[in-house]
């Protein structure tokens, strides 16, 4: 009879103590977190936007993002939930680079990657949704909405 042996699946890793804080423990506690966080924060910004506001989805223009972005309450929500729903899917696509890329030069690439670009898109974001003024003193009045008048 022959033995046949199986490679360890676990052999893109050194083997780690089990005792202690863990990186791979934190994101797999944070995906959990973020993910119920980001029901609670999507579903208001629907309720508020689809539901709440008269007019429904027909009410939705530039106007209404205008409006919305300069209450801090909604900026602050708007912000909480762009930063969140990025760094949770950074952190799933950090795990899937993990279990499949299993040469390291290529996995440190592709995870550098996603990190950079996860930077850039919060930083962008950020500064859009803090900076976002929809009535430039500058700009012609007549393509202004309508609410610029009442400023």
């Amino acid at each position: 009879m022959m033995s046949t042996t199986i490679e360890n699946p676990n052999y893109a890793y050194p083997a780690r103590s089990k005792r202690g804080p863990s990186f791979e423990k934190a994101g797999w506690i944070f995906m959990r977190a973020s993910g119920v966080v980001l029901v609670v924060l999507i579903f208001g910004h629907l309720a508020y936007n689809l539901i709440w506001t008269p007019g429904g989805i027909s009410a939705i223009d530039f106007g209404f993002v205008g409006g919305k972005l300069a209450d801090p309450f909604w900026r602050w929500w708007d912000v909480t939930m762009l930063w969140l729903a990025i760094l949770h899917g950074s952190n799933g696509m950090r795990t899937i680079v993990n279990d499949y890329v299993h040469k390291p030069r290529i996995r440190q690439i592709a995870l550098g990657a996603i990190a950079v670009a996860a930077a850039i898109l919060i930083l962008l974001g950020t500064l859009i949704t803090f900076t976002f003024d929809p009535c430039p003193p500058t700009a012609d009045p007549s393509l202004l909405p309508s609410f610029c008048a009442d400023l």
